[in-house]
């Protein structure tokens, strides 16, 4: 695991990092190269194809969706939604059942109000969080300190 001082001589915008409190990193993992964060999904003009990555938080396949299933991402700045159509499903089955961690590319469509992306690749990232999360980047309680920022 990274210590502050690490984060800061490092590439900010390279780097998801979960906040506990405010200014206290906790956990930190590389971007996967090429996505836009979240809370800058209203940038890109409809239509533009874009890569977004993130923890899944919910699937969802309703009975009334013939076949679309729908999947929230999280990310460090926010939730991205994201409409996977039956035959990404069917291309991509393995990464959206199983994947704990996804990077998605595909097109921004906005309706409502609301943007979503439209898949049209999905990656399993979860590796990302299995490396962040082994032996090397295993987080012992013993070595954060009070604020939540581990030594070392």
């Amino acid at each position: 695991m990274q210590t502050a001082s690490g984060i800061a001589s490092g590439n900010k915008s390279s780097i998801f990092v979960h906040m506990t409190e405010p200014h206290v990193p906790v956990q930190v993992w590389p971007r996967p190269p090429s996505c836009l964060p979240h809370d800058q999904l209203d940038l890109p003009p409809n239509g533009a194809r874009v890569a977004v990555a993130g923890l899944v938080i919910v699937r969802q396949r309703p009975g009334t969706a013939k076949g679309v299933i729908f999947v929230t991402l999280e990310d460090e700045t926010g939730i991205s939604n994201v409409i996977v159509w039956r035959k990404m499903y069917e291309r991509f089955r393995r990464a959206v059942i199983a994947g704990r961690a996804l990077r998605v590319t595909g097109r921004v469509e906005r309706s409502s109000g609301v943007t979503h992306v439209i898949a049209e690749k999905i990656e399993d990232i979860s590796w990302m969080l299995d490396e962040l999360l082994g032996p090397a980047g295993a987080t012992d309680p013993a070595s954060t300190s009070s604020t939540g920022i581990a030594s070392g």
